[in-house]
């Protein structure tokens, strides 16, 4: 498998293979190669139909049935390879040769790359294409870079202040203590702080011990499980007690969530009753809903357990068997490659679960979490030696 970004004969082209056929998109318009336009390229896939925009001029191919997911092993290079021999006959339609010119801005997967000397793997024969200390993007928050004998210095919009324009007015004499972080919030010219795991009070300085997570809305912990080496990920279990008055939330999420393609096994609450979703490969599973129960929002507490025995789940809902179903027959992919990363309650300050889950959950959890327990370890997880933001002591 491969997806390659080219420049054939001044045009810009895509070619990706998903395993079974090498599909190429090429722009309508050629690069201007002046040496000194800036060009907007978009390229991507959607499962197995691409999509090449060229500075708002966009090319798709409808696909007909056929893989739709990317199975590459190998590195992200940029601008050229570090062996002519990492590169698919396929994948262009010259001879290879390295690009000359300017790359700036690269967002993957709605992740921008850090272009610097020292965010990237390797590299070499890389210069700085701006040539000035103003360089891309050094003043954060739409700031103006000016160039002075000393260096550069940053022109603010007015809700921003700091160096590189990096600091909110809001915060700048915020009274947030050294265990949390401000968030501004213009529409009341005020801010909150946000406070570190263990920590709690309006200034996040009061120091707390819990056994019982309280989520609030804007809370999440993320775990890292330590013996995510020795795990036989073809069999994988976690479960846990939740209490919530909410009808919507996400409950436990087990997996990296950085891109689509990343394995997880989520829990959560849509329209008050249980929802079940697992991904083992190729985002193949349909959302596991039980109807029966609506009584999951009733401010009671309830034990909920998620069974993953290759491409067959079980979900036991206070002691009793609520869903029994194979997700794939055909046991393409029999193991949660999770990454050893599980959230509870939410993801990481500024990512919003209806985004991240991509509509499968749509909010928050609000609510009470203890006892999780992952596969059938002896002990449960203690959530206080975890990491995370705004979380309160349920014990009360």
């Amino acid at each position: 498998d491969f997806l390659c970004i080219s420049l054939v004969n001044g045009f810009t082209q895509l070619r990706y293979n998903l395993g079974d056929r090498t599909v190429i998109l090429q722009t309508l318009q050629k690069v201007n190669a002046n040496g000194n336009t800036w060009h907007s390229l978009s390229a991507g896939r959607v499962g197995n139909e691409g999509y090449l925009d060229l500075d708002g001029i966009n090319i798709t191919q409808k696909a007909g049935p056929g893989m739709n997911a990317l199975d590459t092993h190998s590195d992200f290079f940029v601008g050229g390879v570090s062996s002519l021999n990492l590169v698919n006959p396929m994948a262009i339609q010259n001879e290879p040769t390295g690009f000359t010119g300017c790359i700036r801005e690269i967002v993957i997967n709605n992740r921008e790359l850090n272009l610097t000397v020292t965010d990237p793997k390797g590299g070499a024969n890389i210069g700085d294409c701006d040539g000035t200390d103003c360089g891309y993007t050094v003043c954060k928050n739409n700031g103006t870079c000016q160039v002075g004998n000393s260096g550069f210095s940053c022109s603010c919009p007015r809700e921003w202040t700091g160096i590189m324009c990096e600091q909110s007015i809001y915060c700048s004499q915020n009274m947030c203590g050294s265990h949390a972080f401000c968030i501004p919030q213009p529409s009341s010219f005020s801010y909150t702080c946000a406070c570190a795991l263990g920590w709690t009070g309006k200034y996040c300085d009061n120091k707390i011990r819990f056994y019982i997570a309280k989520f609030i809305g804007n809370s999440y912990i993320k775990y890292t499980d330590p013996f995510y080496g020795k795990r036989d990920l073809q069999y994988s279990r976690l479960s846990l007690n939740f209490t919530t008055n909410q009808t919507e939330g996400l409950i436990a999420w087990m997996g990296k969530s950085e891109d689509e393609d990343n394995d997880f096994l989520a829990i959560g609450l849509a329209n008050g009753t249980v929802k079940v979703v697992i991904n083992l490969g190729e985002r193949i599973s349909v959302p596991l809903m039980h109807r029966k129960y609506f009584t999951c929002s009733d401010g009671r507490w309830h034990f909920i357990t998620v069974v993953q025995n290759q491409t067959c789940i079980k979900v036991f809902l206070d002691e009793e068997l609520i869903l029994f179903e194979d997700i794939d027959p055909q046991r393409k992919y029999t193991a949660l490659n999770y990454g050893g990363v599980c959230y509870f309650g939410g993801f990481e300050i500024g990512r919003k679960v209806n985004i991240v889950t991509t509509g499968l959950f749509q909010k928050e959890f609000i609510g009470k979490i203890k006892d999780v327990v992952l596969f059938q370890d002896s002990k449960k997880i203690q959530l206080m030696k975890a990491e995370g933001y705004n979380i309160h002591d349920g014990n009360s």
